[in-house]
């Protein structure tokens, strides 16, 4: 991961240039390239995580216009540090205006600012500010199961992607991400007396469904679950597991119902429409970074999208914006097929203080895409390492000739991984690979084989000859119907590195769970005391009429 050496050093800036900088609605791309670990435990407010392990993968769909100004940061700054390393990687690949936080996270605490724990901060803080000023229903999860006994006319829909719902669900619930939920459940909940229940894990996602569907009109009672899977089971109730249960589309009807919602949503709320023309001029400006996100599910995206446009499902943009979008005050323009989605997606970023939100019409016209949509990383013509496909890497595995390493995200490795493969941080990559001869072949992967293509280039800068990469990664290898396997525990003699790779979900934890879910909890409801603080980010909450622009779809 070293960068050019001759490249220009960037330029630092203090603690308090920053928070000039922060203030001053400029665009900005604030970037912790620390490992998710780190991040978590201590952060600027509207930090984005791009650790320089995953940064030539990344840094494209974040930080897209390579001359935006650009605020790196790491631990404590030092001389040979990630950031400085990040800084140089960026220049080199065309980035011209970036900057080093001097002394790091660690100044800016010293200075007297504030620091964050957790991930997707900003989004979880909205999401208390909603309930706060909606007064957003909630139930007790003991008046959900009463309710489930008694027989009563219940939709339970879960507003997390299908992934998340596998992992954890409630019985009963229909998995309906968020931005899905004002397109699927009125015709669900066709009869006046049923209630709609929203839940997500915690918190953030059911105050957002269940604010969704009452924003947009829907006359059914409509409750949060309050804390989610994780009130479910601190209640003393079972959750169930690998359930794939989608809420359906739905018919005519219900379409036709659920688009003059999101009429009457963007009229009062300002919500703007562009057409590709406006689009198109957008994207000719230098000098604006503007996100062209499908806010549809990911298969929908899968069967045909506009060209140029990245998948963001819109729960999921609103529940973690900064992972979506690094550079604070650009432009987002929203896609989807029926302008629901988009519009309800598109409230919620304006309330949130995003104030260039469009809603392109007519963005599915003409020759559309299939598949995933992924820039082409940085530097992809200087990797020279083999790809394998899943066949041919399972021969290998076969003959027992090869060293299978992962250098995905350790949460998924141990959930599903490669029988046999090795977990390494590649952050710390050089440690990990001390464990093999420089003879020894190895394999890299990862979640979608591009990181781990990278870390095959590493592989080879620290002399290990055999070295190749399983092309597509572990989804490739599953989608070819090769076997995985489950991490047994945290002493697995196949971690080569820890696991400081990422922020784990209290769900995932082996041991401590109750205490980690109270933790969490009480974490979010406290969000709003610690952001009153950073006044910089600034939430706008309720309707608003539109400062220019068109507000029809038509």
């Amino acid at each position: 991961m070293n960068a050019n050496a001759a490249a220009t050093n960037p330029p630092d800036i203090d603690a308090s240039t920053l928070r000039t900088w922060l203030g001053d609605r400029q665009e900005i791309a604030l970037v912790d390239v620390r490992d998710g670990g780190p991040f978590a435990r201590s952060h600027l407010l509207v930090a984005s995580n791009l650790p320089l392990a995953r940064l030539e993968v990344m840094a494209p769909a974040l930080v897209p216009r390579r001359s935006v100004r650009a605020v790196l940061m790491d631990e404590d700054g030092s001389r040979e540090g990630p950031a400085r390393q990040a800084a140089l990687l960026l220049t080199r690949h065309g980035y011209t205006d970036v900057h080093v936080l001097a002394g790091g996270v660690q100044a800016w605490g010293q200075a007297g600012f504030e620091l964050f724990s957790g991930t997707n901060v900003p989004s979880k803080a909205f999401g208390e500010e909603v309930e706060h000023r909606f007064d957003t229903p909630r139930i007790e999860p003991e008046t959900l199961r009463q309710w489930q006994q008694e027989g009563r006319p219940l939709v339970l829909v879960d507003s997390r992607p299908l992934e998340e719902y596998r992992t954890v669900s409630l019985p009963g619930a229909a998995d309906c991400p968020g931005a899905e939920l004002v397109l699927r459940v009125p015709e669900l909940a066709a009869r006046p007396d049923t209630v709609v229940v929203v839940n997500c894990a915690g918190r953030t996602r059911s105050i957002i469904g269940c604010q969704s569907l009452r924003n947009a009109g829907l006359t059914n009672p409509v409750y949060a679950l309050k804390n989610g899977t994780m009130g479910w089971q601190l209640a003393g109730f079972d959750p169930e597991k690998g359930r794939d249960n989608l809420a359906p589309e739905p018919q005519a009807a219900g379409l036709a119902q659920a688009q003059l919602m999101a009429v009457e949503v963007a009229q009062r709320y300002g919500v703007q429409f562009i057409d590709v023309d406006r689009l198109q001029q957008m994207q000719l400006d230098t000098t604006r970074t503007t996100y062209v996100f499908d806010v549809r599910l990911p298969e929908a995206f899968a069967a045909g999208h506009r060209p140029g446009s990245l998948n963001a499902p819109g729960g999921q943009l609103v529940q973690a914006t900064d992972t979506f979008a690094a550079v604070r005050h650009a432009r987002l323009v929203l896609v989807d097929r029926h302008q629901v989605q988009a519009v309800m997606t598109a409230h919620w970023l304006l309330q949130m203080g995003w104030d260039e939100v469009y809603v392109l019409t007519q963005g599915l016209e003409g020759e559309l895409h299939t598949g995933p949509a992924r820039p082409e990383p940085l530097g992809l013509q200087d990797l020279t390492a083999p790809l394998l496909t899943p066949a041919e890497l399972q021969d290998r595995i076969t003959r027992g000739d090869c060293a299978v390493i992962d250098v995905g995200e350790s949460y998924w490795w141990r959930a599903a991984r490669v029988p046999g493969s090795f977990y390494a941080m590649r952050s710390r990559l050089s440690q990990a690979l001390q464990a093999f001869e420089l003879d020894r072949p190895l394999v890299f992967t990862c979640a979608d084989g591009r990181v781990s293509r990278h870390a095959a280039q590493d592989a080879l800068a620290l002399c290990h000859a055999h070295v190749a990469v399983l092309a597509g990664g572990r989804a490739a290898w599953r989608a070819a119907g090769q076997p995985t396997e489950v991490c047994p525990g945290d002493h697995d003699p196949l971690l080569l590195t820890a696991t400081d790779d990422m922020w784990y979900p209290p769900y995932a934890r082996r041991t401590g769970l109750t205490e980690a879910m109270q933790q969490y909890l009480t974490w979010e409801v406290n969000l709003l005391e610690q952001l009153a603080r950073e006044p910089y980010l600034q939430f706008r909450i309720g309707p608003r009429a539109a400062a220019h622009g068109d507000t029809s779809p038509a």
